[in-house]
């Protein structure tokens, strides 16, 4: 059997400690915000599962799609000897990567969930006998040290995800992650393309209501992590295309006028009749764009591949 090895680059109390002062910023601002990843406990992790499933929600789908269609071509192009994946919950749409590449020799996923970590990388590890699987419990956005592995390696980020990161934010990221590269290790980077907005705004607020409860988890999280007593049923969800920017914006639009209390930290927050807390904003993305944000942190896009509708791509960048 393989090895599995599992490092923890976070302190034990790192998530209460950054739950408690993103509320802290968040809800004391103009406007109001709080960061999505507090979506995803537990419950929020079984809801966003369910999302990936909706008939709306198509990024999942086509994501899937390319990689099944296009690994052979991402192995060639990078001959990746370890795979690092930023954000890699199960792990499940990176098998196809993993698979199709013949001289792969460690996979490293980085999450801040060590049970997801362990279950997906415990369970690779015996899948593979010649795999060696170092499972990293590390926020990624925070800056990251690899463990010492074979080159050339391939960073993967999939899922679109770097649409929440504002464009600072996706700044500083790419050029975090251009840091871990060696001239010739590469970045494939799963990114949502600008389409209908009648098609977006739709993903984000589906029929079944399966999002909004996403959307309003992140109150049950607050409630039960920091003691606060917000009425999930005093909030409603709000999902909008925002043209100018190129993003869909998550919101929760309080039906009153209201105050919230967090005793965690002898805070009282005022809530007007109407006024909307901003949970997630997921950028959508053009060629150009892509491009461009690359080229800036020192990485130069050498393939790009969509699914068969245009919805999504994946591109390979390559660092110089």
């Amino acid at each position: 059997m393989s090895p599995f090895l599992l490092t923890r680059t976070l302190p034990e109390d790192a998530t209460e400690a950054a739950l408690r002062a993103d509320v802290l910023h968040g809800l004391t601002r103009t406007p109001k915000t709080l960061p999505p990843k507090w979506f995803y406990d537990a419950h929020g992790s079984e809801l966003f599962e369910k999302i990936t499933e909706l008939p709306e929600y198509y990024p999942t789908r086509a994501e899937r799609e390319i990689l099944s269609a296009r690994a052979g071509e991402i192995a060639a192009a990078t001959g990746a000897r370890t795979v690092v994946e930023l954000g890699s919950g199960s792990s499940e749409k990176t098998r196809h990567l993993l698979d199709a590449l013949p001289g792969l020799h460690t996979y490293v996923p980085v999450d801040v969930s060590e049970s997801a970590l362990s279950l997906a990388g415990r369970a690779l590890a015996a899948e593979r006998p010649d795999l060696g699987v170092h499972a990293l419990i590390a926020d990624f956005t925070a800056g990251l040290t690899l463990p010492d592995t074979p080159g050339p390696r391939l960073v993967a980020f999939l899922g679109g995800t770097i649409g929440n990161l504002l464009p600072d934010e996706r700044a500083a990221f790419l050029a975090s992650v251009r840091s871990l590269l060696a001239p010739g290790d590469t970045l494939l980077l799963g990114t949502d393309l600008v389409k209908d907005p009648a098609v977006l705004v739709a993903a984000y607020d589906d029929a079944a209501g399966v999002t909004a409860a996403f959307n309003k988890n992140v109150l049950s999280v607050v409630n039960r992590e920091l003691g606060a007593d917000f009425d999930l049923d005093d909030f409603e969800h709000v999902a909008l295309w925002d043209a100018a920017n190129e993003w869909i914006e998550m919101r929760l639009r309080s039906r009153t006028a209201q105050t919230v209390k967090i005793p965690t930290l002898e805070l009282a927050v005022d809530f007007e009749d109407g006024e909307e807390l901003r949970t997630e904003i997921s950028a959508k993305f053009r060629k150009e764009r892509v491009r461009d944000d690359l080229a800036a942190a020192g990485l130069e896009l050498a393939h790009w591949w969509t699914d068969e509708e245009g919805r999504f791509a994946l591109s390979l960048s390559v660092a110089r």
